[in-house]
């Protein structure tokens, strides 16, 4: 890259990677925020497998990171580093790492109110699942129906004959 190219890359007004110390990424957006500086932190609420039951959870996007907007050259970027909750800039070598702007303006779009649903889509009949406990564990069945009481009907090939088996939807997940 030329230095023409490099002063002129200095110049723009690029969203940047704040690298944050662990499980602080919202004190460290806050404190940036409350310094001027224009962030960005996506949460997403998805399903986590904990103790054989799925949860529904809301948690960062990406663990440890969030964007910060940054005309280069012309914003004083020092105190980033020096925020509480923020470790420092994303950097290949001596130069803070740049987020494509259209990467940032499609995580805008699918995030309502900061927040992206990640969760698990509904089985539908006929997918296959995996049984992940039980005497049948590692079987391989048809999903068939889901009863309201949180269990899941599904079809399983024992001896060349389809049999029916009612389990819990926590015992299941997709093949």
């Amino acid at each position: 890259m030329s230095t023409a190219e490099w002063e002129d890359r200095a110049r723009s007004d690029a969203w940047y990677l704040v690298y944050s110390k662990p499980r602080q990424e919202e004190k460290a957006w806050w404190n940036l925020d409350r310094q001027g500086f224009r962030c960005f932190l996506p949460y997403a609420r998805f399903q986590r497998r904990r103790q054989r039951r799925y949860q529904t959870v809301v948690e960062p996007m990406f663990p440890r990171y969030l964007f910060v907007r940054l005309a280069a050259g012309i914003e004083d970027w020092s105190p980033i580093r020096s925020t509480l909750g923020v470790t420092g800039l994303v950097r290949f070598g001596t130069w803070p790492a740049r987020v494509p702007d259209e990467l940032v303006d499609t995580l805008r779009e699918r995030t309502r109110d900061g927040l992206c649903d990640l969760s698990l889509e509904p089985l539908q009949a006929g997918e296959r699942v995996r049984i992940l406990d039980g005497p049948f564990q590692a079987y391989e069945g048809i999903f068939r129906a889901s009863r309201s009481d949180e269990r899941v009907v599904l079809l399983l090939d024992v001896a060349g004959q389809y049999t029916t088996l009612t389990l819990s939807q926590h015992q299941v997940e997709r093949a």
